[in-house]
């Protein structure tokens, strides 16, 4: 399943915007990029529904770099390497920016993949998270896969089988993440997954986690965000549970 997020955010690349380059913040991001002798890298956030870019660095020779950003909150960036190569969608890491110094380390080779980040208390957490839904989504690849081959050897018993595996996995998946955000209720990490990856789960859930999150966070843009979602949905289904009820005492003929 695509996250909210990552549609997003191809949704907007479309229509992304440019700001002036940052010359100061309180978020200093360094890093290097071991292999990269030649491209741009932007630093970007989402603001206004609009992914902008915040600062650049132009590579030519040194694969070292260091950005700024100005943020009130820990929020969501993303680094953007752009090799003139065509790939509009790749080359793109996602990290928590938070007051103070952030050290960015990976490889042109697997730009993505090989990404090892220092950096505050909510990125720590969510590369956590982030390890343990990579074992997820490996799993459900495999499951894809052997659906793949049962479904050529027309082996239903497998299929069936399969089928009971994978809402099993996703029912994990989203145990693991409310707990998490549960767990980790005092970071802007907590409400940032729970939007981001399990935003199709039950009400009461998504209000389990909502209700748990302290004062400071429940003020937070993801915050703000997870629980302006919850009221949104609730709304919508009190008026199909309101249609279905019309529908139902409707005379019979």
């Amino acid at each position: 399943m695509r996250n909210l997020v990552i549609i997003f955010i191809v949704i907007t690349l479309l229509t992304t915007s440019c700001s002036p380059p940052v010359t100061e913040g309180n978020v200093i991001i360094s890093g290097t990029i071991d292999g990269l002798k030649k491209g741009t890298l932007y630093l970007q956030r989402v603001q206004d529904t609009v992914l902008i870019n915040v600062d650049s660095v132009q590579i030519d020779g040194n694969s070292e770099f260091v950005m700024r950003s100005n943020v009130t909150e820990p929020e969501i960036h993303y680094l953007y390497l752009d090799k003139k190569d065509g790939t509009q969608y790749n080359d793109r890491i996602d990290f928590f920016a938070e007051p103070g110094e952030i050290s960015i380390a990976t490889t042109l080779t697997d730009f993505e993949k090989d990404i090892k980040i220092t950096g505050g208390e909510n990125e720590v957490k969510y590369q956590e998270y982030k390890k343990m839904l990579k074992r997820f989504n490996e799993r459900n690849l495999r499951l894809i896969k052997e659906d793949f081959e049962a479904t050529k050897q027309k082996d239903e018993e497998k299929l069936i089988e399969n089928d009971q595996a994978y809402k099993n996995l996703t029912r994990q998946k989203y145990l693991y993440t409310i707990n998490f955000a549960i767990f980790n209720r005092k970071l802007e990490v907590a409400p940032y997954v729970t939007l981001n990856e399990v935003f199709d789960a039950n009400i009461k859930l998504l209000d389990t986690v909502a209700k748990s999150l302290s004062p400071k966070v429940r003020k937070s843009l993801y915050g703000k965000q997870l629980i302006s979602y919850i009221k949104d949905r609730k709304t919508k289904e009190a008026i199909i549970i309101k249609q279905n009820d019309s529908i139902r005492n409707l005379p019979k003929e």
